[in-house]
């Protein structure tokens, strides 16, 4: 019996040992991954350079990392990828967006841009629209866009987030979203007349008039729209305008 609680109690104290070893192994490793953990976080190497966007075409990397609230020189790692996606998400002008750490300093912002089809002004400045006539930016300065201005019209009391419902501006923009994104970047202007009439002028550099006059055949209209637009280039004659209330085009060459 005595030689039997000996070596019981020997092999106590070995299984004790191997336990102590064990968790001073295991605090040894937290050590150590913590210290690399840090210097990986904090270590200048792996901080904010750069924003690689893509998939934009009016959003600059400035007005992502507004959006986003980041800033160069914040810890790479620091950053919460889906946290940065959500705030960009929750802008107006971005309907869809990833967000990725491109190692050693950069993070890659893939989005889908709400696009604009035309500006309009209101009562503190410019609105830019949607297709569906929903504000998604304003400001008090006009920027240069390659998107139409309408003009004729004023808007009051709309901002961000907030929908157009004046049945002749929800009209012109019903007529813009026709037109391929080509064609929208060729016109500069699309004015209202009496009547609820509707003249375009092109943005070369002699402004072409496009009346497109009432909003009737509209499908037939924006189509004859984008061919006018696309010969306009090759065109070896210059062009007045161009009528489109008649059965067939009735083209002014200029004098």
């Amino acid at each position: 019996m005595p030689e039997t609680k000996t070596k019981k109690q020997k092999k106590t104290k070995k299984v004790k040992h191997r336990s102590g070893r064990r968790i001073f192994r295991g605090i040894f490793f937290l050590l150590i991954s913590g210290l690399i953990l840090g210097i990986i976080v904090y270590v200048p190497f792996f901080t904010l350079k750069e924003i690689k966007l893509t998939g934009a075409s009016y959003l600059t990397k400035e007005d992502i990392m507004k959006i986003a609230n980041i800033y160069p020189g914040e810890p790479l790692f620091e950053l919460e990828t889906d946290q940065v996606a959500g705030r960009l998400s929750n802008d107006l002008r971005i309907e869809e967006v990833t967000v990725r750490r491109d190692l050693p300093s950069a993070l890659e912002v893939t989005i889908k841009e709400r696009k604009p089809v035309a500006t309009i002004v209101c009562d503190y400045g410019y609105l830019d629209l949607d297709r569906n006539g929903k504000v998604i930016d304003s400001y008090k300065t006009l920027k240069t866009m390659q998107i139409p201005m309408i003009t004729g019209a004023t808007v009051r009391d709309l901002y961000i987030g907030d929908d157009v419902d004046d049945e002749t501006i929800k009209n012109v923009l019903t007529f813009l979203q026709k037109l391929d994104e080509a064609s929208l970047n060729k016109l500069s202007e699309i004015s209202i007349k009496d009547g609820n009439y509707l003249v375009a002028y092109t943005n070369t550099d002699k402004a072409v008039q496009i009346r497109i006059g009432k909003l009737e055949r509209i499908e037939e209209k924006a189509r004859l729209t984008e061919d006018f637009l696309k010969d306009l280039e090759s065109n070896p004659h210059a062009v007045e305008y161009v009528d489109f209330n008649y059965t067939a085009p009735f083209i002014k060459l200029a004098k």
